[in-house]
């Protein structure tokens, strides 16, 4: 039996990250039409395989969150997608929820689905090849949101499928996402991010949880997107930094944080001023979907046989997290790279 502590201590290693690639079918049909590509499932794993294929990959990216339909695919060297990864010295990971439904009597809000039956697919996705689980709460901000029930009825899903994930020795990602929508401003988001995440410890301690063998995936203490307000970096850091040192349990190994709509660079730059200013045991690092993706997808939309220059720029972007999980990334290095 694998120790989950020390896979959860892997996935966040310092210098290193977690790559988003568990899009749904249906998401994943809006990156490519948006890039006037057609969603086969062809095309889906062409992309996907070109970037767990990268030279560098081992070198930036500790793990990689898969979605059922990856994790089950061949890659064209006969491979199955994670003994791929795994083979390169990168944990494969799987997404295990079943998206967001309307929480009853509070439609406005979402709660997530998918714990029934989710030990038996556990137990199918570790025999692929899966080490580690995620599973997504959101919460939106608005005068009246989140509501108490909301924040309560999410953080006891999260908590049950941590305690099934931990069950079935896999790591559970946490990821509790206050969404970046509305007109709140930062103060906001950090008072609805500390109630989210008190919640969610409340429920992983009552649960059982083993929290040395979790990896956290919030969001980070950001102005809402109709708010009107700029992001400044170094607020952001200071901010999303206490929220997490005041509500969160220190035997966590560490945080990866979501990029949640921020762009690339403004993902990175935030990332690397709260590590600047880190003085925890906390590894602070990234759990980036788009913001890892999305250069290397227009670049792949171009010519998809161009393997070589899309690997390129992911493997930019990848470094240029890396370096900022170590604080150690300046904005110079963008241009230079440009």
């Amino acid at each position: 039996m694998e120790n989950i502590e020390s896979i959860a201590k892997a996935m966040v290693k310092k210098g290193k990250g977690i790559l988003a690639a568990d899009e749904s079918s249906g998401t994943m049909a809006k990156r490519l039409d948006a890039v006037k590509v057609p969603s086969t499932e062809q095309n889906r794993l062409n992309f996907r395989e070109t970037l767990f294929t990268s030279q560098k990959i081992k070198d930036f990216i500790s793990g990689v969150i898969l979605y059922d339909e990856t994790i089950k695919q061949t890659a064209s060297n006969g491979k199955n997608i994670a003994k791929l990864l795994s083979d390169q010295g990168v944990i494969p990971g799987i997404k295990v929820d079943k998206g967001t439904k309307s929480l009853p009597l509070s439609n406005d809000e979402k709660i997530t689905e998918g714990l029934d039956g989710l030990k038996e697919r556990l137990v199918d996705y570790y025999k692929l090849g899966a080490r580690f689980t995620k599973w997504r709460a959101v919460y939106n901000i608005s005068k009246v949101y989140p509501s108490k029930m909301s924040i309560v009825a999410n953080a006891h899903a999260l908590a049950r499928y941590a305690a099934i994930a931990q069950d079935t020795n896999m790591v559970p990602i946490v990821e509790p996402e206050v969404l970046m929508d509305g007109s709140h401003d930062i103060n906001k988001c950090y008072d609805v991010t500390a109630a989210v995440l008190q919640e969610c410890f409340n429920q992983l301690v009552i649960h059982k949880i083993n929290l040395k063998g979790i990896v956290l995936k919030p969001n980070m203490i950001l102005n809402g997107t109709e708010s009107g307000k700029k992001n400044d970096t170094k607020e952001v850091a200071e901010k999303t930094y206490n929220c997490i040192k005041e509500n969160v349990s220190h035997d966590v190994p560490g945080i990866a944080f979501l990029s949640g709509g921020q762009s690339e660079v403004e993902a990175t730059e935030n990332l690397n001023s709260i590590n600047k200013i880190n003085t925890t045991n906390f590894s602070f690092t990234f759990s980036y979907g788009r913001a890892l993706q999305q250069s290397a997808l227009k670049t792949w939309a171009k010519n998809i046989a161009d393997k070589k220059t899309v690997q390129t720029v992911f493997d930019l972007r990848s470094e240029m997290n890396s370096l900022a999980t170590l604080g150690k990334w300046k904005v110079d290095l963008e241009k230079k790279a440009a």
